[in-house]
């Protein structure tokens, strides 16, 4: 199955064929780094670490680039508010969220530029921009014009007739028309500038992203991507005046992730609802959230609540647990004996991954499959002739954390050691010894058989005590966590 990818510029999924065959360039919008980073900026960087490393799993050479803004109003406001310097602040910033995303496991991308690094490339191109007709000067501003670029709105929908209608009345008589955006913004007392052609100034912000994703990928690559409240204006604007200097599209695929709410309420600084990465991972290990980050389709929104996370945690430990316990497996029975959810993981893995990045049906197959691992190591103890070897199932475990780790970001850890930290902190009231679990499983399973079923009933109830429900069925005894336990 060839990788299809939902593109928003033509709102379908498509067949992924990078420009140049085996080679992949990949420009994602960063953070302006005026603050710590939120939960909506880890949905963001940790979907696009995921797309990064499944390319690479599929052999691909990807170019990734992904920049920060370290000059903007807004860093220049906090640091007057902070009494501190502007490129101290972001400076700061930019540590802190190196902290954050090293912490969630996310790669570093190939390139990760900085606007202030690169004010020669951002003249380079507002000068072609001017040249060309589609910008002008206004008092030290460059204004770029939208009228002069017909294709305005494509990626996002949007009609210009009905964006001039709806703009708002702004006292700002150096604009042609109410959607022109800034290029350059004139200098203005005590904030920092570079001196340019027309006059002491900073760039604006769309055009910083034009300027080095040309840089390093050139004027046309393969993927950009950023969170859906980037479509517009800020991508509609990269692709007005990327296009206009060179005349080809920008950027052929176009990946965008939803929001995410808190508890069912829009994120906002005003509703006093922003929850900072570092205070999340206060509280719940660095996995969890990653795992929780990936268990909804990456487009659809979503909701970060007390009740999701504790199912992240308790299914992250289900995934390690599975895999810990193959040590209480010592079977006889062949790969043909091997339940069909065991069977080809990584396979499956990528027909998931292939369809527009599907994660959620991802850790369905790795849920369902350490399900079937619990009921192996369960019959382990009663009737190890017809449990697999371990030697098949240390394939199967093998498959579970190549994907898990080198794909998802997750199940980085050794499998025994995570069980047994969980086991002595009592992290969430779901901390437990997954091989006495197996065992008491295996001695309840011997009893059954041999019809003494008051033993079997007090195993049942042990284990009830502990917040843990029995299941069986026609493929054995399973079991799961108790819902709040």
């Amino acid at each position: 199955m060839a990788l299809r990818v939902y593109n928003t510029m033509t709102r379908q999924k498509e067949e992924f064929v990078p420009a140049t065959p085996g080679e992949v360039k990949m420009y994602v919008c960063g953070v302006t780094v005026y603050d710590m980073c939120h939960i909506g900026h880890a949905r963001s960087m940790v979907l696009f670490d995921v797309i990064y490393r499944y390319l690479q799993y599929k052999h691909f050479a990807v170019t990734y680039v992904r920049n920060f803004t370290d000059v903007d109003d807004k860093i220049i406001n906090r640091a007057r508010e902070r009494g501190d310097h502007w490129k101290k602040l972001a400076e700061k910033f930019i540590d802190e969220f190196y902290i954050d995303m090293d912490a969630l496991g996310c790669l570093r991308p190939s390139h990760e530029p900085r606007a202030t690094d690169h004010i020669p490339h951002i003249e380079e191109l507002i000068a072609r921009l001017i040249e060309k007709g589609y910008a002008y000067v206004a008092d030290g501003d460059v204004m770029f014009s939208v009228d002069k670029f017909r294709g305005y709105g494509k990626l996002s929908g949007k009609r210009v007739e009905d964006l001039v209608a709806g703009a708002r009345v702004e006292v700002d008589e150096k604009k042609r028309n109410p959607l022109d955006f800034v290029l350059w913004k004139a200098a203005k007392p005590d904030e920092p500038f570079w001196e340019s052609p027309w006059g002491p100034g900073r760039p604006g912000w769309h055009i910083e992203c034009s300027a080095m994703s040309m840089h390093f990928l050139g004027e046309h690559f393969d993927i950009h991507g950023g969170g859906a409240d980037l479509t517009f204006p800020h991508h509609e604007n990269e692709i007005a005046q990327s296009e206009s200097v060179s005349g080809a599209p920008f950027a052929k695929y176009w990946i965008h992730n939803g929001f995410v709410n808190i508890r069912q309420e829009k994120m906002s600084k005003s509703l006093g609802n922003v929850l900072n990465i570092r205070d999340i991972l206060q509280e719940i290990h660095p996995e969890v959230l990653r795992l929780f980050l990936l268990s909804s389709h990456y487009r659809s929104p979503l909701d970060y609540n007390e009740t999701s996370i504790r199912e992240a945690a308790a299914g992250l430990q289900r995934l390690y647990r599975s895999v810990a316990a193959l040590d209480a497996v010592d079977g006889e029975a062949t790969e043909e004996s091997l339940p069909t959810v065991l069977v080809n993981i990584r396979g499956k893995f990528c027909e998931a991954m292939d369809d527009d990045f599907n994660t959620p049906r991802c850790l369905a197959l790795l849920f369902d499959a350490a399900r079937a691992m619990n009921r192996i190591t369960a019959q382990a103890q009663s009737d190890p002739q017809n449990t697999p070897q371990k030697t098949v199932l240390e394939q199967v475990c093998s498959e579970m954390l190549d994907v898990s780790r080198h794909v998802l970001g997750i199940l980085r850890e050794d499998p025994r050691a995570f069980v047994e930290e969980f086991r002595k902190a009592g992290a969430d009231g779901l901390a437990i010894d997954v091989l006495a679990i197996q065992k008491l499983i295996g001695e309840r399973t011997a009893a059954r058989k041999e019809k003494d079923f008051k033993r079997a009933d007090e195993i049942r109830a042990e284990l009830a005590s502990y917040g843990i429900i029995l299941e069986d069925g026609p493929d054995g005894t399973t079991w799961r966590l108790k819902e709040n336990h």
